[in-house]
């Protein structure tokens, strides 16, 4: 199975979907827990929700599973939330704490997966970036994530509906920032929050340099909003769906509208 899929688009937007992937090698699939097996920590069917929102939008997603190595995580094994519960680079643990391993990865598994996972991701990723970049003047990386709404180890009570995550406005312009969260602030009956819980994972703050021409915004959905239940079989509920699609397809829209707009300023300054 290839690592990364890409399907490539014309237009401005880049979306980085690192954790829907559920393939695990065979060798490193029997090295899991019964618990691992279930790769509950999936971030299930978002690339089906995405899919075909907007025209000519470009798509890199890893076919691996976050356990195999996490795509959005620092590969020098540095915390994105220091001091707080979270999973890191090959994670030791589900989300409820849960050990993963029967025996765990060495630190040479940990490079070899790199080599083979986490830098092929990353290269077709920062490909994507500059090839829209190049064209537009400004590349916009949209990164898709989702996770169960009531998770006590990682966080209290219940996660908002939508998470925008900038890395309390780093990676990406303001005005950027506010457009999206203006969308899903008027989505009626969704809840909202910026830069909560999830500020943007590694993807989010290694990409995002607004400087540069390069935004970066992360939407971590809760996953009540377009599941039957959070909980196996994991079935993609297409009603609760529909729904929401039409959200985030106007969150879309509004990130390509605004990265014409500077494409257009910048044509008008040369």
């Amino acid at each position: 199975m290839t690592p990364v899929e890409v399907v490539r688009g014309d237009g401005p937007i880049v979306l980085g979907v690192p954790h829907t992937g559920t393939h695990v090698p065979e060798d490193i699939f029997s090295s899991l827990t019964p618990r691992g097996q279930e790769l509950a920590d999936t971030d299930w069917h978002i690339h089906q929700l995405y899919d075909g929102l907007v025209p000519d939008v470009t798509m890199v997603r890893a076919s691996f599973h976050r356990y195999v190595i996490d795509a959005n995580r620092d590969p020098s094994g540095a915390s994105l939330y220091p001091g707080q519960n979270t999973t890191g680079l090959v994670p030791t643990t589900d989300f409820d704490g849960a050990p993963l391993w029967n025996v765990l990865p060495s630190a040479a598994d940990i490079e070899q997966r790199k080599t083979a996972y986490h830098t092929l991701y990353h290269a077709a990723l920062a490909d994507e970036l500059q090839r829209v970049r190049a064209v537009h003047g400004v590349a916009i990386l949209y990164d898709c994530h989702s996770i169960r709404s009531h998770i006590p180890y990682l966080f209290d009570g219940v996660l908002p509906d939508f998470n925008i995550g900038t890395n309390t406005g780093v990676t990406c312009a303001p005005d950027l920032a506010k457009r999206v969260e203006d969308v899903c602030d008027a989505a009626e009956g969704y809840s909202t929050v910026t830069n909560g819980r999830f500020k943007g994972g590694w993807t989010t703050r290694h990409y995002g340099k607004p400087d540069l021409g390069v935004h970066a915004i992360q939407m971590e959905l809760a996953q009540s909003t377009y599941l039957t239940e959070e909980q196996p079989p994991w079935t993609y509920h297409v009603t609760k769906a529909d729904r929401l699609r039409m959200h985030l397809k106007t969150i879309l829209e509004v990130l390509s509208t605004w990265a014409h707009e500077q494409d257009a300023t910048s044509s008008e300054d040369q």
